[in-house]
Formats: structure tokens, C-alpha cells, sequence
């Protein structure tokens, strides 16, 4: 059974990983009936979809897939949060980060131009760079 930590943590990583999808939901209500468009067993109540979003529960394994597929993140991400081999490189790109220079005026203006954008096009760029990390 999950602890407080735990359900709190996902919850946190839920709410994000919405913020970040291209749909917008807004509240239980809409997260239950979204959800239950895409899964493909017993629809959820929004109380079950509330107890996700305050922290009280974590869903169950098949559950999760659905929810990761459609808002496209990592599963284990969405479950535990980051999985120790992308923690080791964060670590090293720190590390590397760390050995060079101040960030160049093309580098601050790239910077900008992506805090710009909205979170779910952020999110993309993120993820492309951690490919490209790889």
C-alpha cells in the first residue's frame, strides 16, 4: 500500500503531466470522463478520479498505462517519479553544466523563447533534449 509521500508525489506528477497534455482538463468530473473514453475497462467515478487528484489514492497497474499512454509520459515516471538511470544522467549533465562558462546571449534568448511557449510544447522540448542526452 502506497504511503502518504507516495500518493502525494504522484498526485504532483499527475496534476503536471495534465497541465502538459494538449487536452485540458479541468477537474475530477472531466479526468473520470476523459479517462474512461480511453480505458478499456469499468468506467471511473469522479470520486475515484478526485481521490487520484487530492492524494488519496494511486491507481491500480492497469490504470496507470491507460493514464500514461494518454497523456503520453513514462509510466514508471508517472508511478515513482524519475527512474535512476535518468537521475545518473541528470546528475552527469549537471556535472557538465557546472564546467562551462556562463550561458552565452544566444543561450538566455533560446531560454526565453521556450519559457514562452505553453507547458505541453515545453514539455516536448524537454523531452527531446533528454534524447539527445542519451
Amino acid at each position: 500500500m502506497p504511503t502518504i509521500e507516495e500518493k502525494s508525489a504522484f498526485t504532483k506528477r499527475l496534476r503536471l503531466a495534465l497541465r502538459r497534455s494538449q487536452e485540458a482538463v479541468e477537474g475530477a468530473t472531466e479526468l473520470a470522463i476523459q479517462f474512461s473514453l480511453r480505458y478499456e475497462g469499468a468506467a471511473i467515478s469522479p470520486q475515484t478520479a478526485h481521490k487520484w487528484l487530492s492524494g488519496r489514492s494511486v491507481p491500480t497497474e492497469d490504470k496507470l498505462v491507460t493514464l500514461a499512454n494518454w497523456l503520453n509520459v513514462d509510466k514508471h515516471w508517472l508511478h515513482y517519479g524519475p527512474s535512476p538511470e535518468k537521475s545518473e544522467l541528470s546528475a552527469k549533465a549537471a556535472g557538465k553544466k557546472n564546467s562551462v562558462n556562463a550561458p552565452s546571449k544566444e543561450a538566455v534568448t533560446l531560454a526565453q523563447k521556450i519559457q514562452a511557449l505553453p507547458p505541453h510544447q515545453r514539455y516536448l522540448i524537454e523531452e527531446l533534449v533528454t534524447q539527445f542526452q542519451e
